[in-house]
């Protein structure tokens, strides 16, 4: 078996900087997260950093990562006192103009920037109140790429400071298997790290506390500086490959293994111009006696270098023997560098020695490597690459490679497209040679040609035809099923390998839902892939045609919020702030620099929404804001009576506050009042005494938490719960009271189901999840142990050891507990409360996009403004709400957000008792 290797670089880069450097004190950065689900090659990471303004005045704070350049930015979040500010997409086009203006105003703009090999740069920065603190949350998904046989996860981290809550958590879901798992970098701190390899899943935990953020090898004062690098392997097979099917959309991995290698025969253009000087072609010498000696004895080769003249090693394609290859190793050496840049002829040349030397049974690849323009012979490009598509006729492909930043990589890359090639960077570092090498590496093993993909009833395909297939990389298909009617999907590969026509098929002739993959997951590899397809086909269009693949790429863009060159991401800050935007950069541009200001020309764009809420008169003397329920600033939110045989009742202001309700109050009710010297009450006593309140109870300055509660121990509890919502300003959230059980989660299409029974801590969380996985099986999950109950055999786990449960895998850790199972991802958080422990559950991922419960409401609203209350329209309902606040804890810390407080039968939009087991 092959070994293969996964990749996804998340780069987590974190800085907090004021309009100068600022000193440590001025800002900190105390807690940074990245969370990683990795499911069939597919990434979705998760980005959290939360700052704190430690200064007396406000301070301009900044959030700067690097993520990879391969991956679409789809999300973008800032929580600032309570608000959400969200970055929504656009098209660049429609936003032309508002760009110009908002650039000639001097607003920031141009958000992400090449910044090296595989990664680009995200920056953005808002104004930070004195003591407050904002957190921000990017998110972006990637279809990893296989390369040489690996899939490499790479996070590289540089926060500047060591953090007090660092951690990255991967979870990683192949279902034909995981065989082997190492993590290695200079973060590999053995203390740190937390490996869980079960079967077909992998979790991954870095937890390094602040003192090992400055110990590591890759570590110092400054804290974290280096990498966590995760490798792992998957089992393949020599047939049909890995097909995954959902909702009517497919996704099918082909990397057939076992297969019998072809011979190649390969011709090298090696660039030789004057701009080759020194250390470029030092490192092409270097690098191209590293291929030599890796060419097999029945593979056939040619080498011609070129100026502004072409210069041949041997005039047709030779045996790699030992003889040539010595004889071809001092041709190498002899290289010199002088002249102009004849890249036509070239190009047309080593066609021509491949189609004059024809082998049966083997592939043929031509590669270029070159610095610069053509400045010799033809130049005008268009006529370069239409010469060049005649001479290569499809026979074979032609593989660019830039070196440096002056060369025009736009040029090659459309070349290499034409061609059934790509084009790759090669950048002048020190190890220049070794990246000639790894290309070559690549290309260096064919295994299949003419590869023909067939999906008889599937439609809207991605590309389905490939020249060539190479050890160790993978081929990737997605696209839609004829009216979702799998019976009749029926995959099918043709291709030749060696010497022989190969066809891969299912046995069976049709292809089964495996039914763990969820729809949203399949449709947006689906969108990725096409996008990213359409994105190259544009490139190598004009005309009409051109302008309908940009518009079927824009509008895929817009429809799943990708960041793409076609689109650009507007982030609106607090009122007063600049609204910025976000721009993909395209691989020919150059670094930028720390420039604010960038000039991207008239493809950027700029979007201005109003974001900012009107801050209560409390909040803008930096007092908090008034309390859901209240009079006076006395937060009445939780009154329950004293006879348990009672209904609870939320009294209003008007009511509390008159003698009658005073009296009751006294009869029925025992309250506590914090900052009871606001009312002129000395102690509880007087309260419940005293029939009259302070005659500027109205105006008192000072905000008043009064909490009354039954004097009886046993009456529930009241828990406030929040539903987030996308793109829109503010979270719903409810109450409910009671000692209940909640319907978390439920598959109609599955037997898995999870409940919570809330516990005793107000507007706390869960004392138990249970999840039923299947008729027999229950996991029963509390705070100190884990029992799972199977038919009539029941265990207690209270370790950290990883527990299976028939396909399901948990993991205990110190704050949280991970169950995953398919393509179903739940960890439950333990978070504390008043010196108590509760749990919290947060979905991850769900297999089906018709689960049922609490985790699985995306509510939808408009606001209906109206005075004086706010109403919410959710399914053409009008609903009156109120401004409140509410704990997050779906993050850890948890953050308090600003919410729609309703009831909880409209937020769910369904009676409560529907949600209780």
């Amino acid at each position: 078996m092959e070994r293969a290797v996964l990749q996804i670089t998340l780069f987590g880069l974190l800085l907090a900087l004021a309009a100068t450097q600022p000193n440590k004190d001025d800002w900190d950065i105390y807690s940074f997260h990245i969370n990683s689900t990795v499911t069939s090659r597919y990434a979705t990471t998760v980005i959290t950093s939360r700052m704190a303004n430690r200064m007396d005045e406000s301070k301009e704070i900044e959030f700067h990562v690097r993520i990879p350049k391969n991956a679409f930015i789809s999300k973008f979040r800032m929580f600032i006192d309570g608000q959400v500010y969200d970055g929504i997409v656009k098209g660049k086009e429609k936003a032309r103009q508002q760009y110009t203006e908002a650039v000639s105003r001097g607003q920031s703009a141009g958000l992400v920037s090449s910044v090296g090999r595989t990664l680009e740069e995200f920056k953005t920065s808002v104004t930070v109140a004195a003591h407050k603190k904002v957190t921000f949350e990017l998110t972006y998904e990637e279809l990893l790429k296989r390369r040489l046989g690996k899939y490499e996860l790479q996070i590289h981290a540089r926060p500047m400071q060591p953090v007090k809550s660092f951690k990255v958590d991967v979870h990683i879901h192949e279902e034909s298997g995981i065989n082997i798992v190492e993590v290695k970098g200079g973060l590999a701190l053995a203390d740190a790290i937390n490996k869980t390899h079960a079967d077909n899943e992998v979790w991954v935990n870095f937890y390094p506390t602040e003192d090992q953020q400055k110990t590591c090898t890759s570590c110092g004062e400054q804290g974290l500086n280096g990498d966590l690098v995760i490798v792992y392997d998957v089992n393949r097979d020599s047939g049909l490959g890995d097909i995954k099917t959902s909702a009517g959309y497919f996704v099918h991995h082909f990397a057939p293994s076992s297969l019998t290698r072809i011979s190649k025969n390969v011709v090298f253009l090696i660039d030789r111009s004057g701009s080759m000087h020194g250390k470029k072609m030092q490192q092409t010498r270097l690098a191209l006696i590293h291929i030599l000696n890796d060419l097999s004895e029945d593979d056939h080769f040619g080498l011609i270098t070129f100026d502004g003249s072409i210069s041949y090693w041997k005039r047709e394609l030779v045996q790699a023997n030992q003889r040539n290859l010595e004889s071809a190793k001092i041709f190498s050496r002899n290289i010199r560098e002088s002249g102009a840049t004849n890249i036509n002829s070239a190009v047309l040349e080593g066609a021509s020695l491949l189609n004059a030397h024809p082998r049966e049974d083997s592939a043929s690849i031509l590669i270029l490597l070159t610095d610069g323009d053509p400045t010799s012979g033809v130049t005008n490009l268009e006529q370069i690459q239409s010469n060049v598509r005649v001479a290569i006729a499809d026979e074979f492909p032609l593989y660019c490679l830039g070196f440096g930043f002056d060369v025009n990589f736009e040029f090659l890359e459309k070349m290499s497209l034409q061609n059934n090639g790509v084009a790759r960077r090669i950048y002048e570092d020190s190890d220049a040679d070794l990246q000639l090498k790894g290309f070559y590496e690549e290309v260096a093993t064919p295994l299949l040609i003419d590869v023909t993909m067939s999906y008889e009833g599937g439609t809207n395909l991605t590309q389905t035809v490939f020249s060539q297939y190479y050890n160790g990389s993978e081929i990737v298909v997605a696209g839609q099923i004829t009216d979702n009617d799998i019976g009749t999907f029926t995959p099918q590969v043709v291709a030749i390998s060696s010497s022989k026509k190969m066809t891969f098929s299912n046995p069976n002739g049709t292809v089964e839902s495996t039914g763990t993959e969820s729809a949203d997951h399949i449709q947006r590899v689906w969108a990725y892939l096409t996008v990213k397809q359409l994105l190259e086909k544009e490139l190598l269009l004009s005309g009409a045609e051109k302008e309908n693949v940009k518009r079927e790429a824009l509008e895929l863009s817009l429809k799943y919020s990708f960041v793409t060159p076609l689109t650009s991401m507007v982030v609106t800050k607090p009122e007063g702030g600049d609204t910025e935007v976000l721009h993909k950069p395209k691989e020919g541009e150059a670094p930028q620099t720390g420039s604010r200001h960038p000039n991207i020309g008239s493809s950027g764009s700029v979007m201005h929404t109003s974001g900012a809420r009107q801050a209560s008169p409390g909040a803008r003397q930096g007092l908090p804001g008034p309390p859901a329920y209240g009079y006076g600033g006395m937060d009445l939110s939780s009154i329950q009576p004293k006879d348990s045989g009672l209904r609870s009742t939320q009294l209003n202001a008007e009511r509390v506050f008159s003698a009658s309700i005073l009296t009751m109050i006294q009869r029925d009710y025992t309250v506590h009042v914090q900052d009871m010297d606001s009312l002129g009450i000395s102690k509880i006593e007087d309260l419940e005494e005293s029939t009259m309140l302070p005659p500027n109870i109205d105006e008192a300055p000072t905000q008043v938490h009064a909490t009354i509660v039954p004097a009886t121990d046993n009456i529930p509890v009241s828990h406030r719960f929040l539903l987030k919502t996308e793109n829109q300003s503010l979270p719903l959230c409810f109450d409910v009271t009671g000692d209940v059980r909640l319907k978390l989660l439920h598959h109609p299409t599955s037997e898995l189901s999870v409940h919570g029974e809330l516990d005793s801590v107000s507007n706390g969380g869960f004392r138990r999840i249970v999840i039923q996985l299947n008729a027999d099986l229950y996991v029963d999950v509390e705070v100190n142990k884990i029992t799972v109950r199977e038919g009539s055999r029941i265990t207690h786990h209270t370790g950290q050891d990883p527990i299976t449960a028939g396909s399901w895998t948990i993991i205990r850790r110190d704050k949280d507990i991970d169950v995953a199972g398919g393509d179903t991802h739940l960890v439950i958080l333990i978070q504390g409360k008043d010196a108590q422990s509760f749990l919290w559950p947060v979905l991850r991922q769900q297999s089906s996009d018709s689960a049922e419960g609490i985790l699985a409401l995306n509510p939808v609203y408009e606001e209906v403004p109206q005075t004086p209350t706010t109403k919410l329209r959710i399914k053409d309902q009008e609903i009156d709400v109120t401004r409140a606040n509410a704990a997050d804890y779906s993050i850890s810390p948890p953050l308090t957000l600003d919410c729609w407080l309703l009831s909880a039968d409209s937020a769910l939009q369904r009676r409560l008792e529907a949600f209780i087991v």
